[in-house]
């Protein structure tokens, strides 16, 4: 049996330390977006007085409510884009053994590691030659191409480990190599999938740069883009950033805490590769 020792204890001290500086800054979130802008005690300081008045101002002053649709349109699209071209690429990659496979992995790979910002200008003026800007299809068509090669690899990892026993019972019943994919081979992949999803889902509810680029002037905006319209150059309304946020990141930290045993699973996969 272990006793309680001062190892048991210095663990202890560490743990609820880092627990402590993870849950700071969503303890300062949630006290601001509570706040009267009057209030101008210390942001650690709770709040005494607590209104609900800053959400549901947030929310009609940012047109949250239509701003929350496109972030949903947008991350819905992008995200199932990525998960059908990903898996379908990553699915003769990790089965075919000949050698422009492995040629054909390091070229999809190469896309992790060039980031966007070289190519933010390109990138700006094709959207523009394609008449999307201003439209939520801009940012579907960017996540698409810059979240693939990311989950290519995690497919492609996964997929290695995965045994071939039911994708040849199921070319010898005589389905098609596609029917074998969709029917037997991405059943298996849900584990994955739902890391995929998911990751891609954070990234692209959360980004600020890409809609604000692609959708400026125009009279669609994202949850990011909406918020911001609350700083302004010499004037900023904290309590109502806070509460926007606070509104903002409910839905996808829902879907997190969903999907989180198929992420760890995902990963372990990935990894095991």
């Amino acid at each position: 049996m272990n006793r309680y020792g001062p190892r048991t204890l210095v663990r202890e001290i560490v743990m609820i330390a880092v627990a402590a500086v993870v849950a700071f800054p969503l303890y300062v979130l949630v006290n601001l977006s509570l706040r009267d802008p009057r209030d101008g005690s210390s942001i650690v300081a709770p709040t005494t007085s607590p209104t609900l008045r800053n959400y549901a101002d947030a929310w009609r002053e940012a047109g949250l409510a239509g701003a929350i649709v496109n972030s949903a349109v947008v991350t819905a699209v992008s995200v199932a884009i990525i998960v059908v071209v990903s898996a379908m690429a990553a699915y003769p990659l990790a089965r075919v053994t000949a050698r422009w496979s492995r040629w054909a992995f390091t070229l999809v790979m190469l896309g992790l590691l060039l980031p966007f910002q070289l190519a933010l200008l390109p990138l700006y003026q094709t959207i523009r030659d394609l008449r999307l800007l201003g439209t939520l299809w801009s940012l579907v068509l960017f996540y698409s191409g810059l979240q693939v090669p990311f989950a290519t690899f995690l497919y492609t990892g996964f997929l290695r480990v995965v045994p071939r026993d039911y994708e040849e019972a199921a070319l010898i019943d005589g389905a098609s190599p596609l029917q074998v994919f969709w029917r037997v081979v991405f059943p298996l992949l849900r584990p994955v999938t739902g890391t995929v999803v998911i990751l891609n889902a954070i990234f692209v509810w959360n980004d600020f740069l890409t809609p604000f680029l692609y959708l400026s002037g125009s009279d669609q905006q994202t949850i990011p883009v909406a918020i911001f319209g609350f700083i302004g150059q010499f004037v900023s309304q904290w309590n109502l950033v806070f509460a926007g946020l606070v509104i903002a990141m409910l839905p996808i930290l829902v879907g997190y805490f969903l999907m989180q045993r198929h992420i760890i699973k995902g990963f372990a996969g990935g990894l095991k590769g």
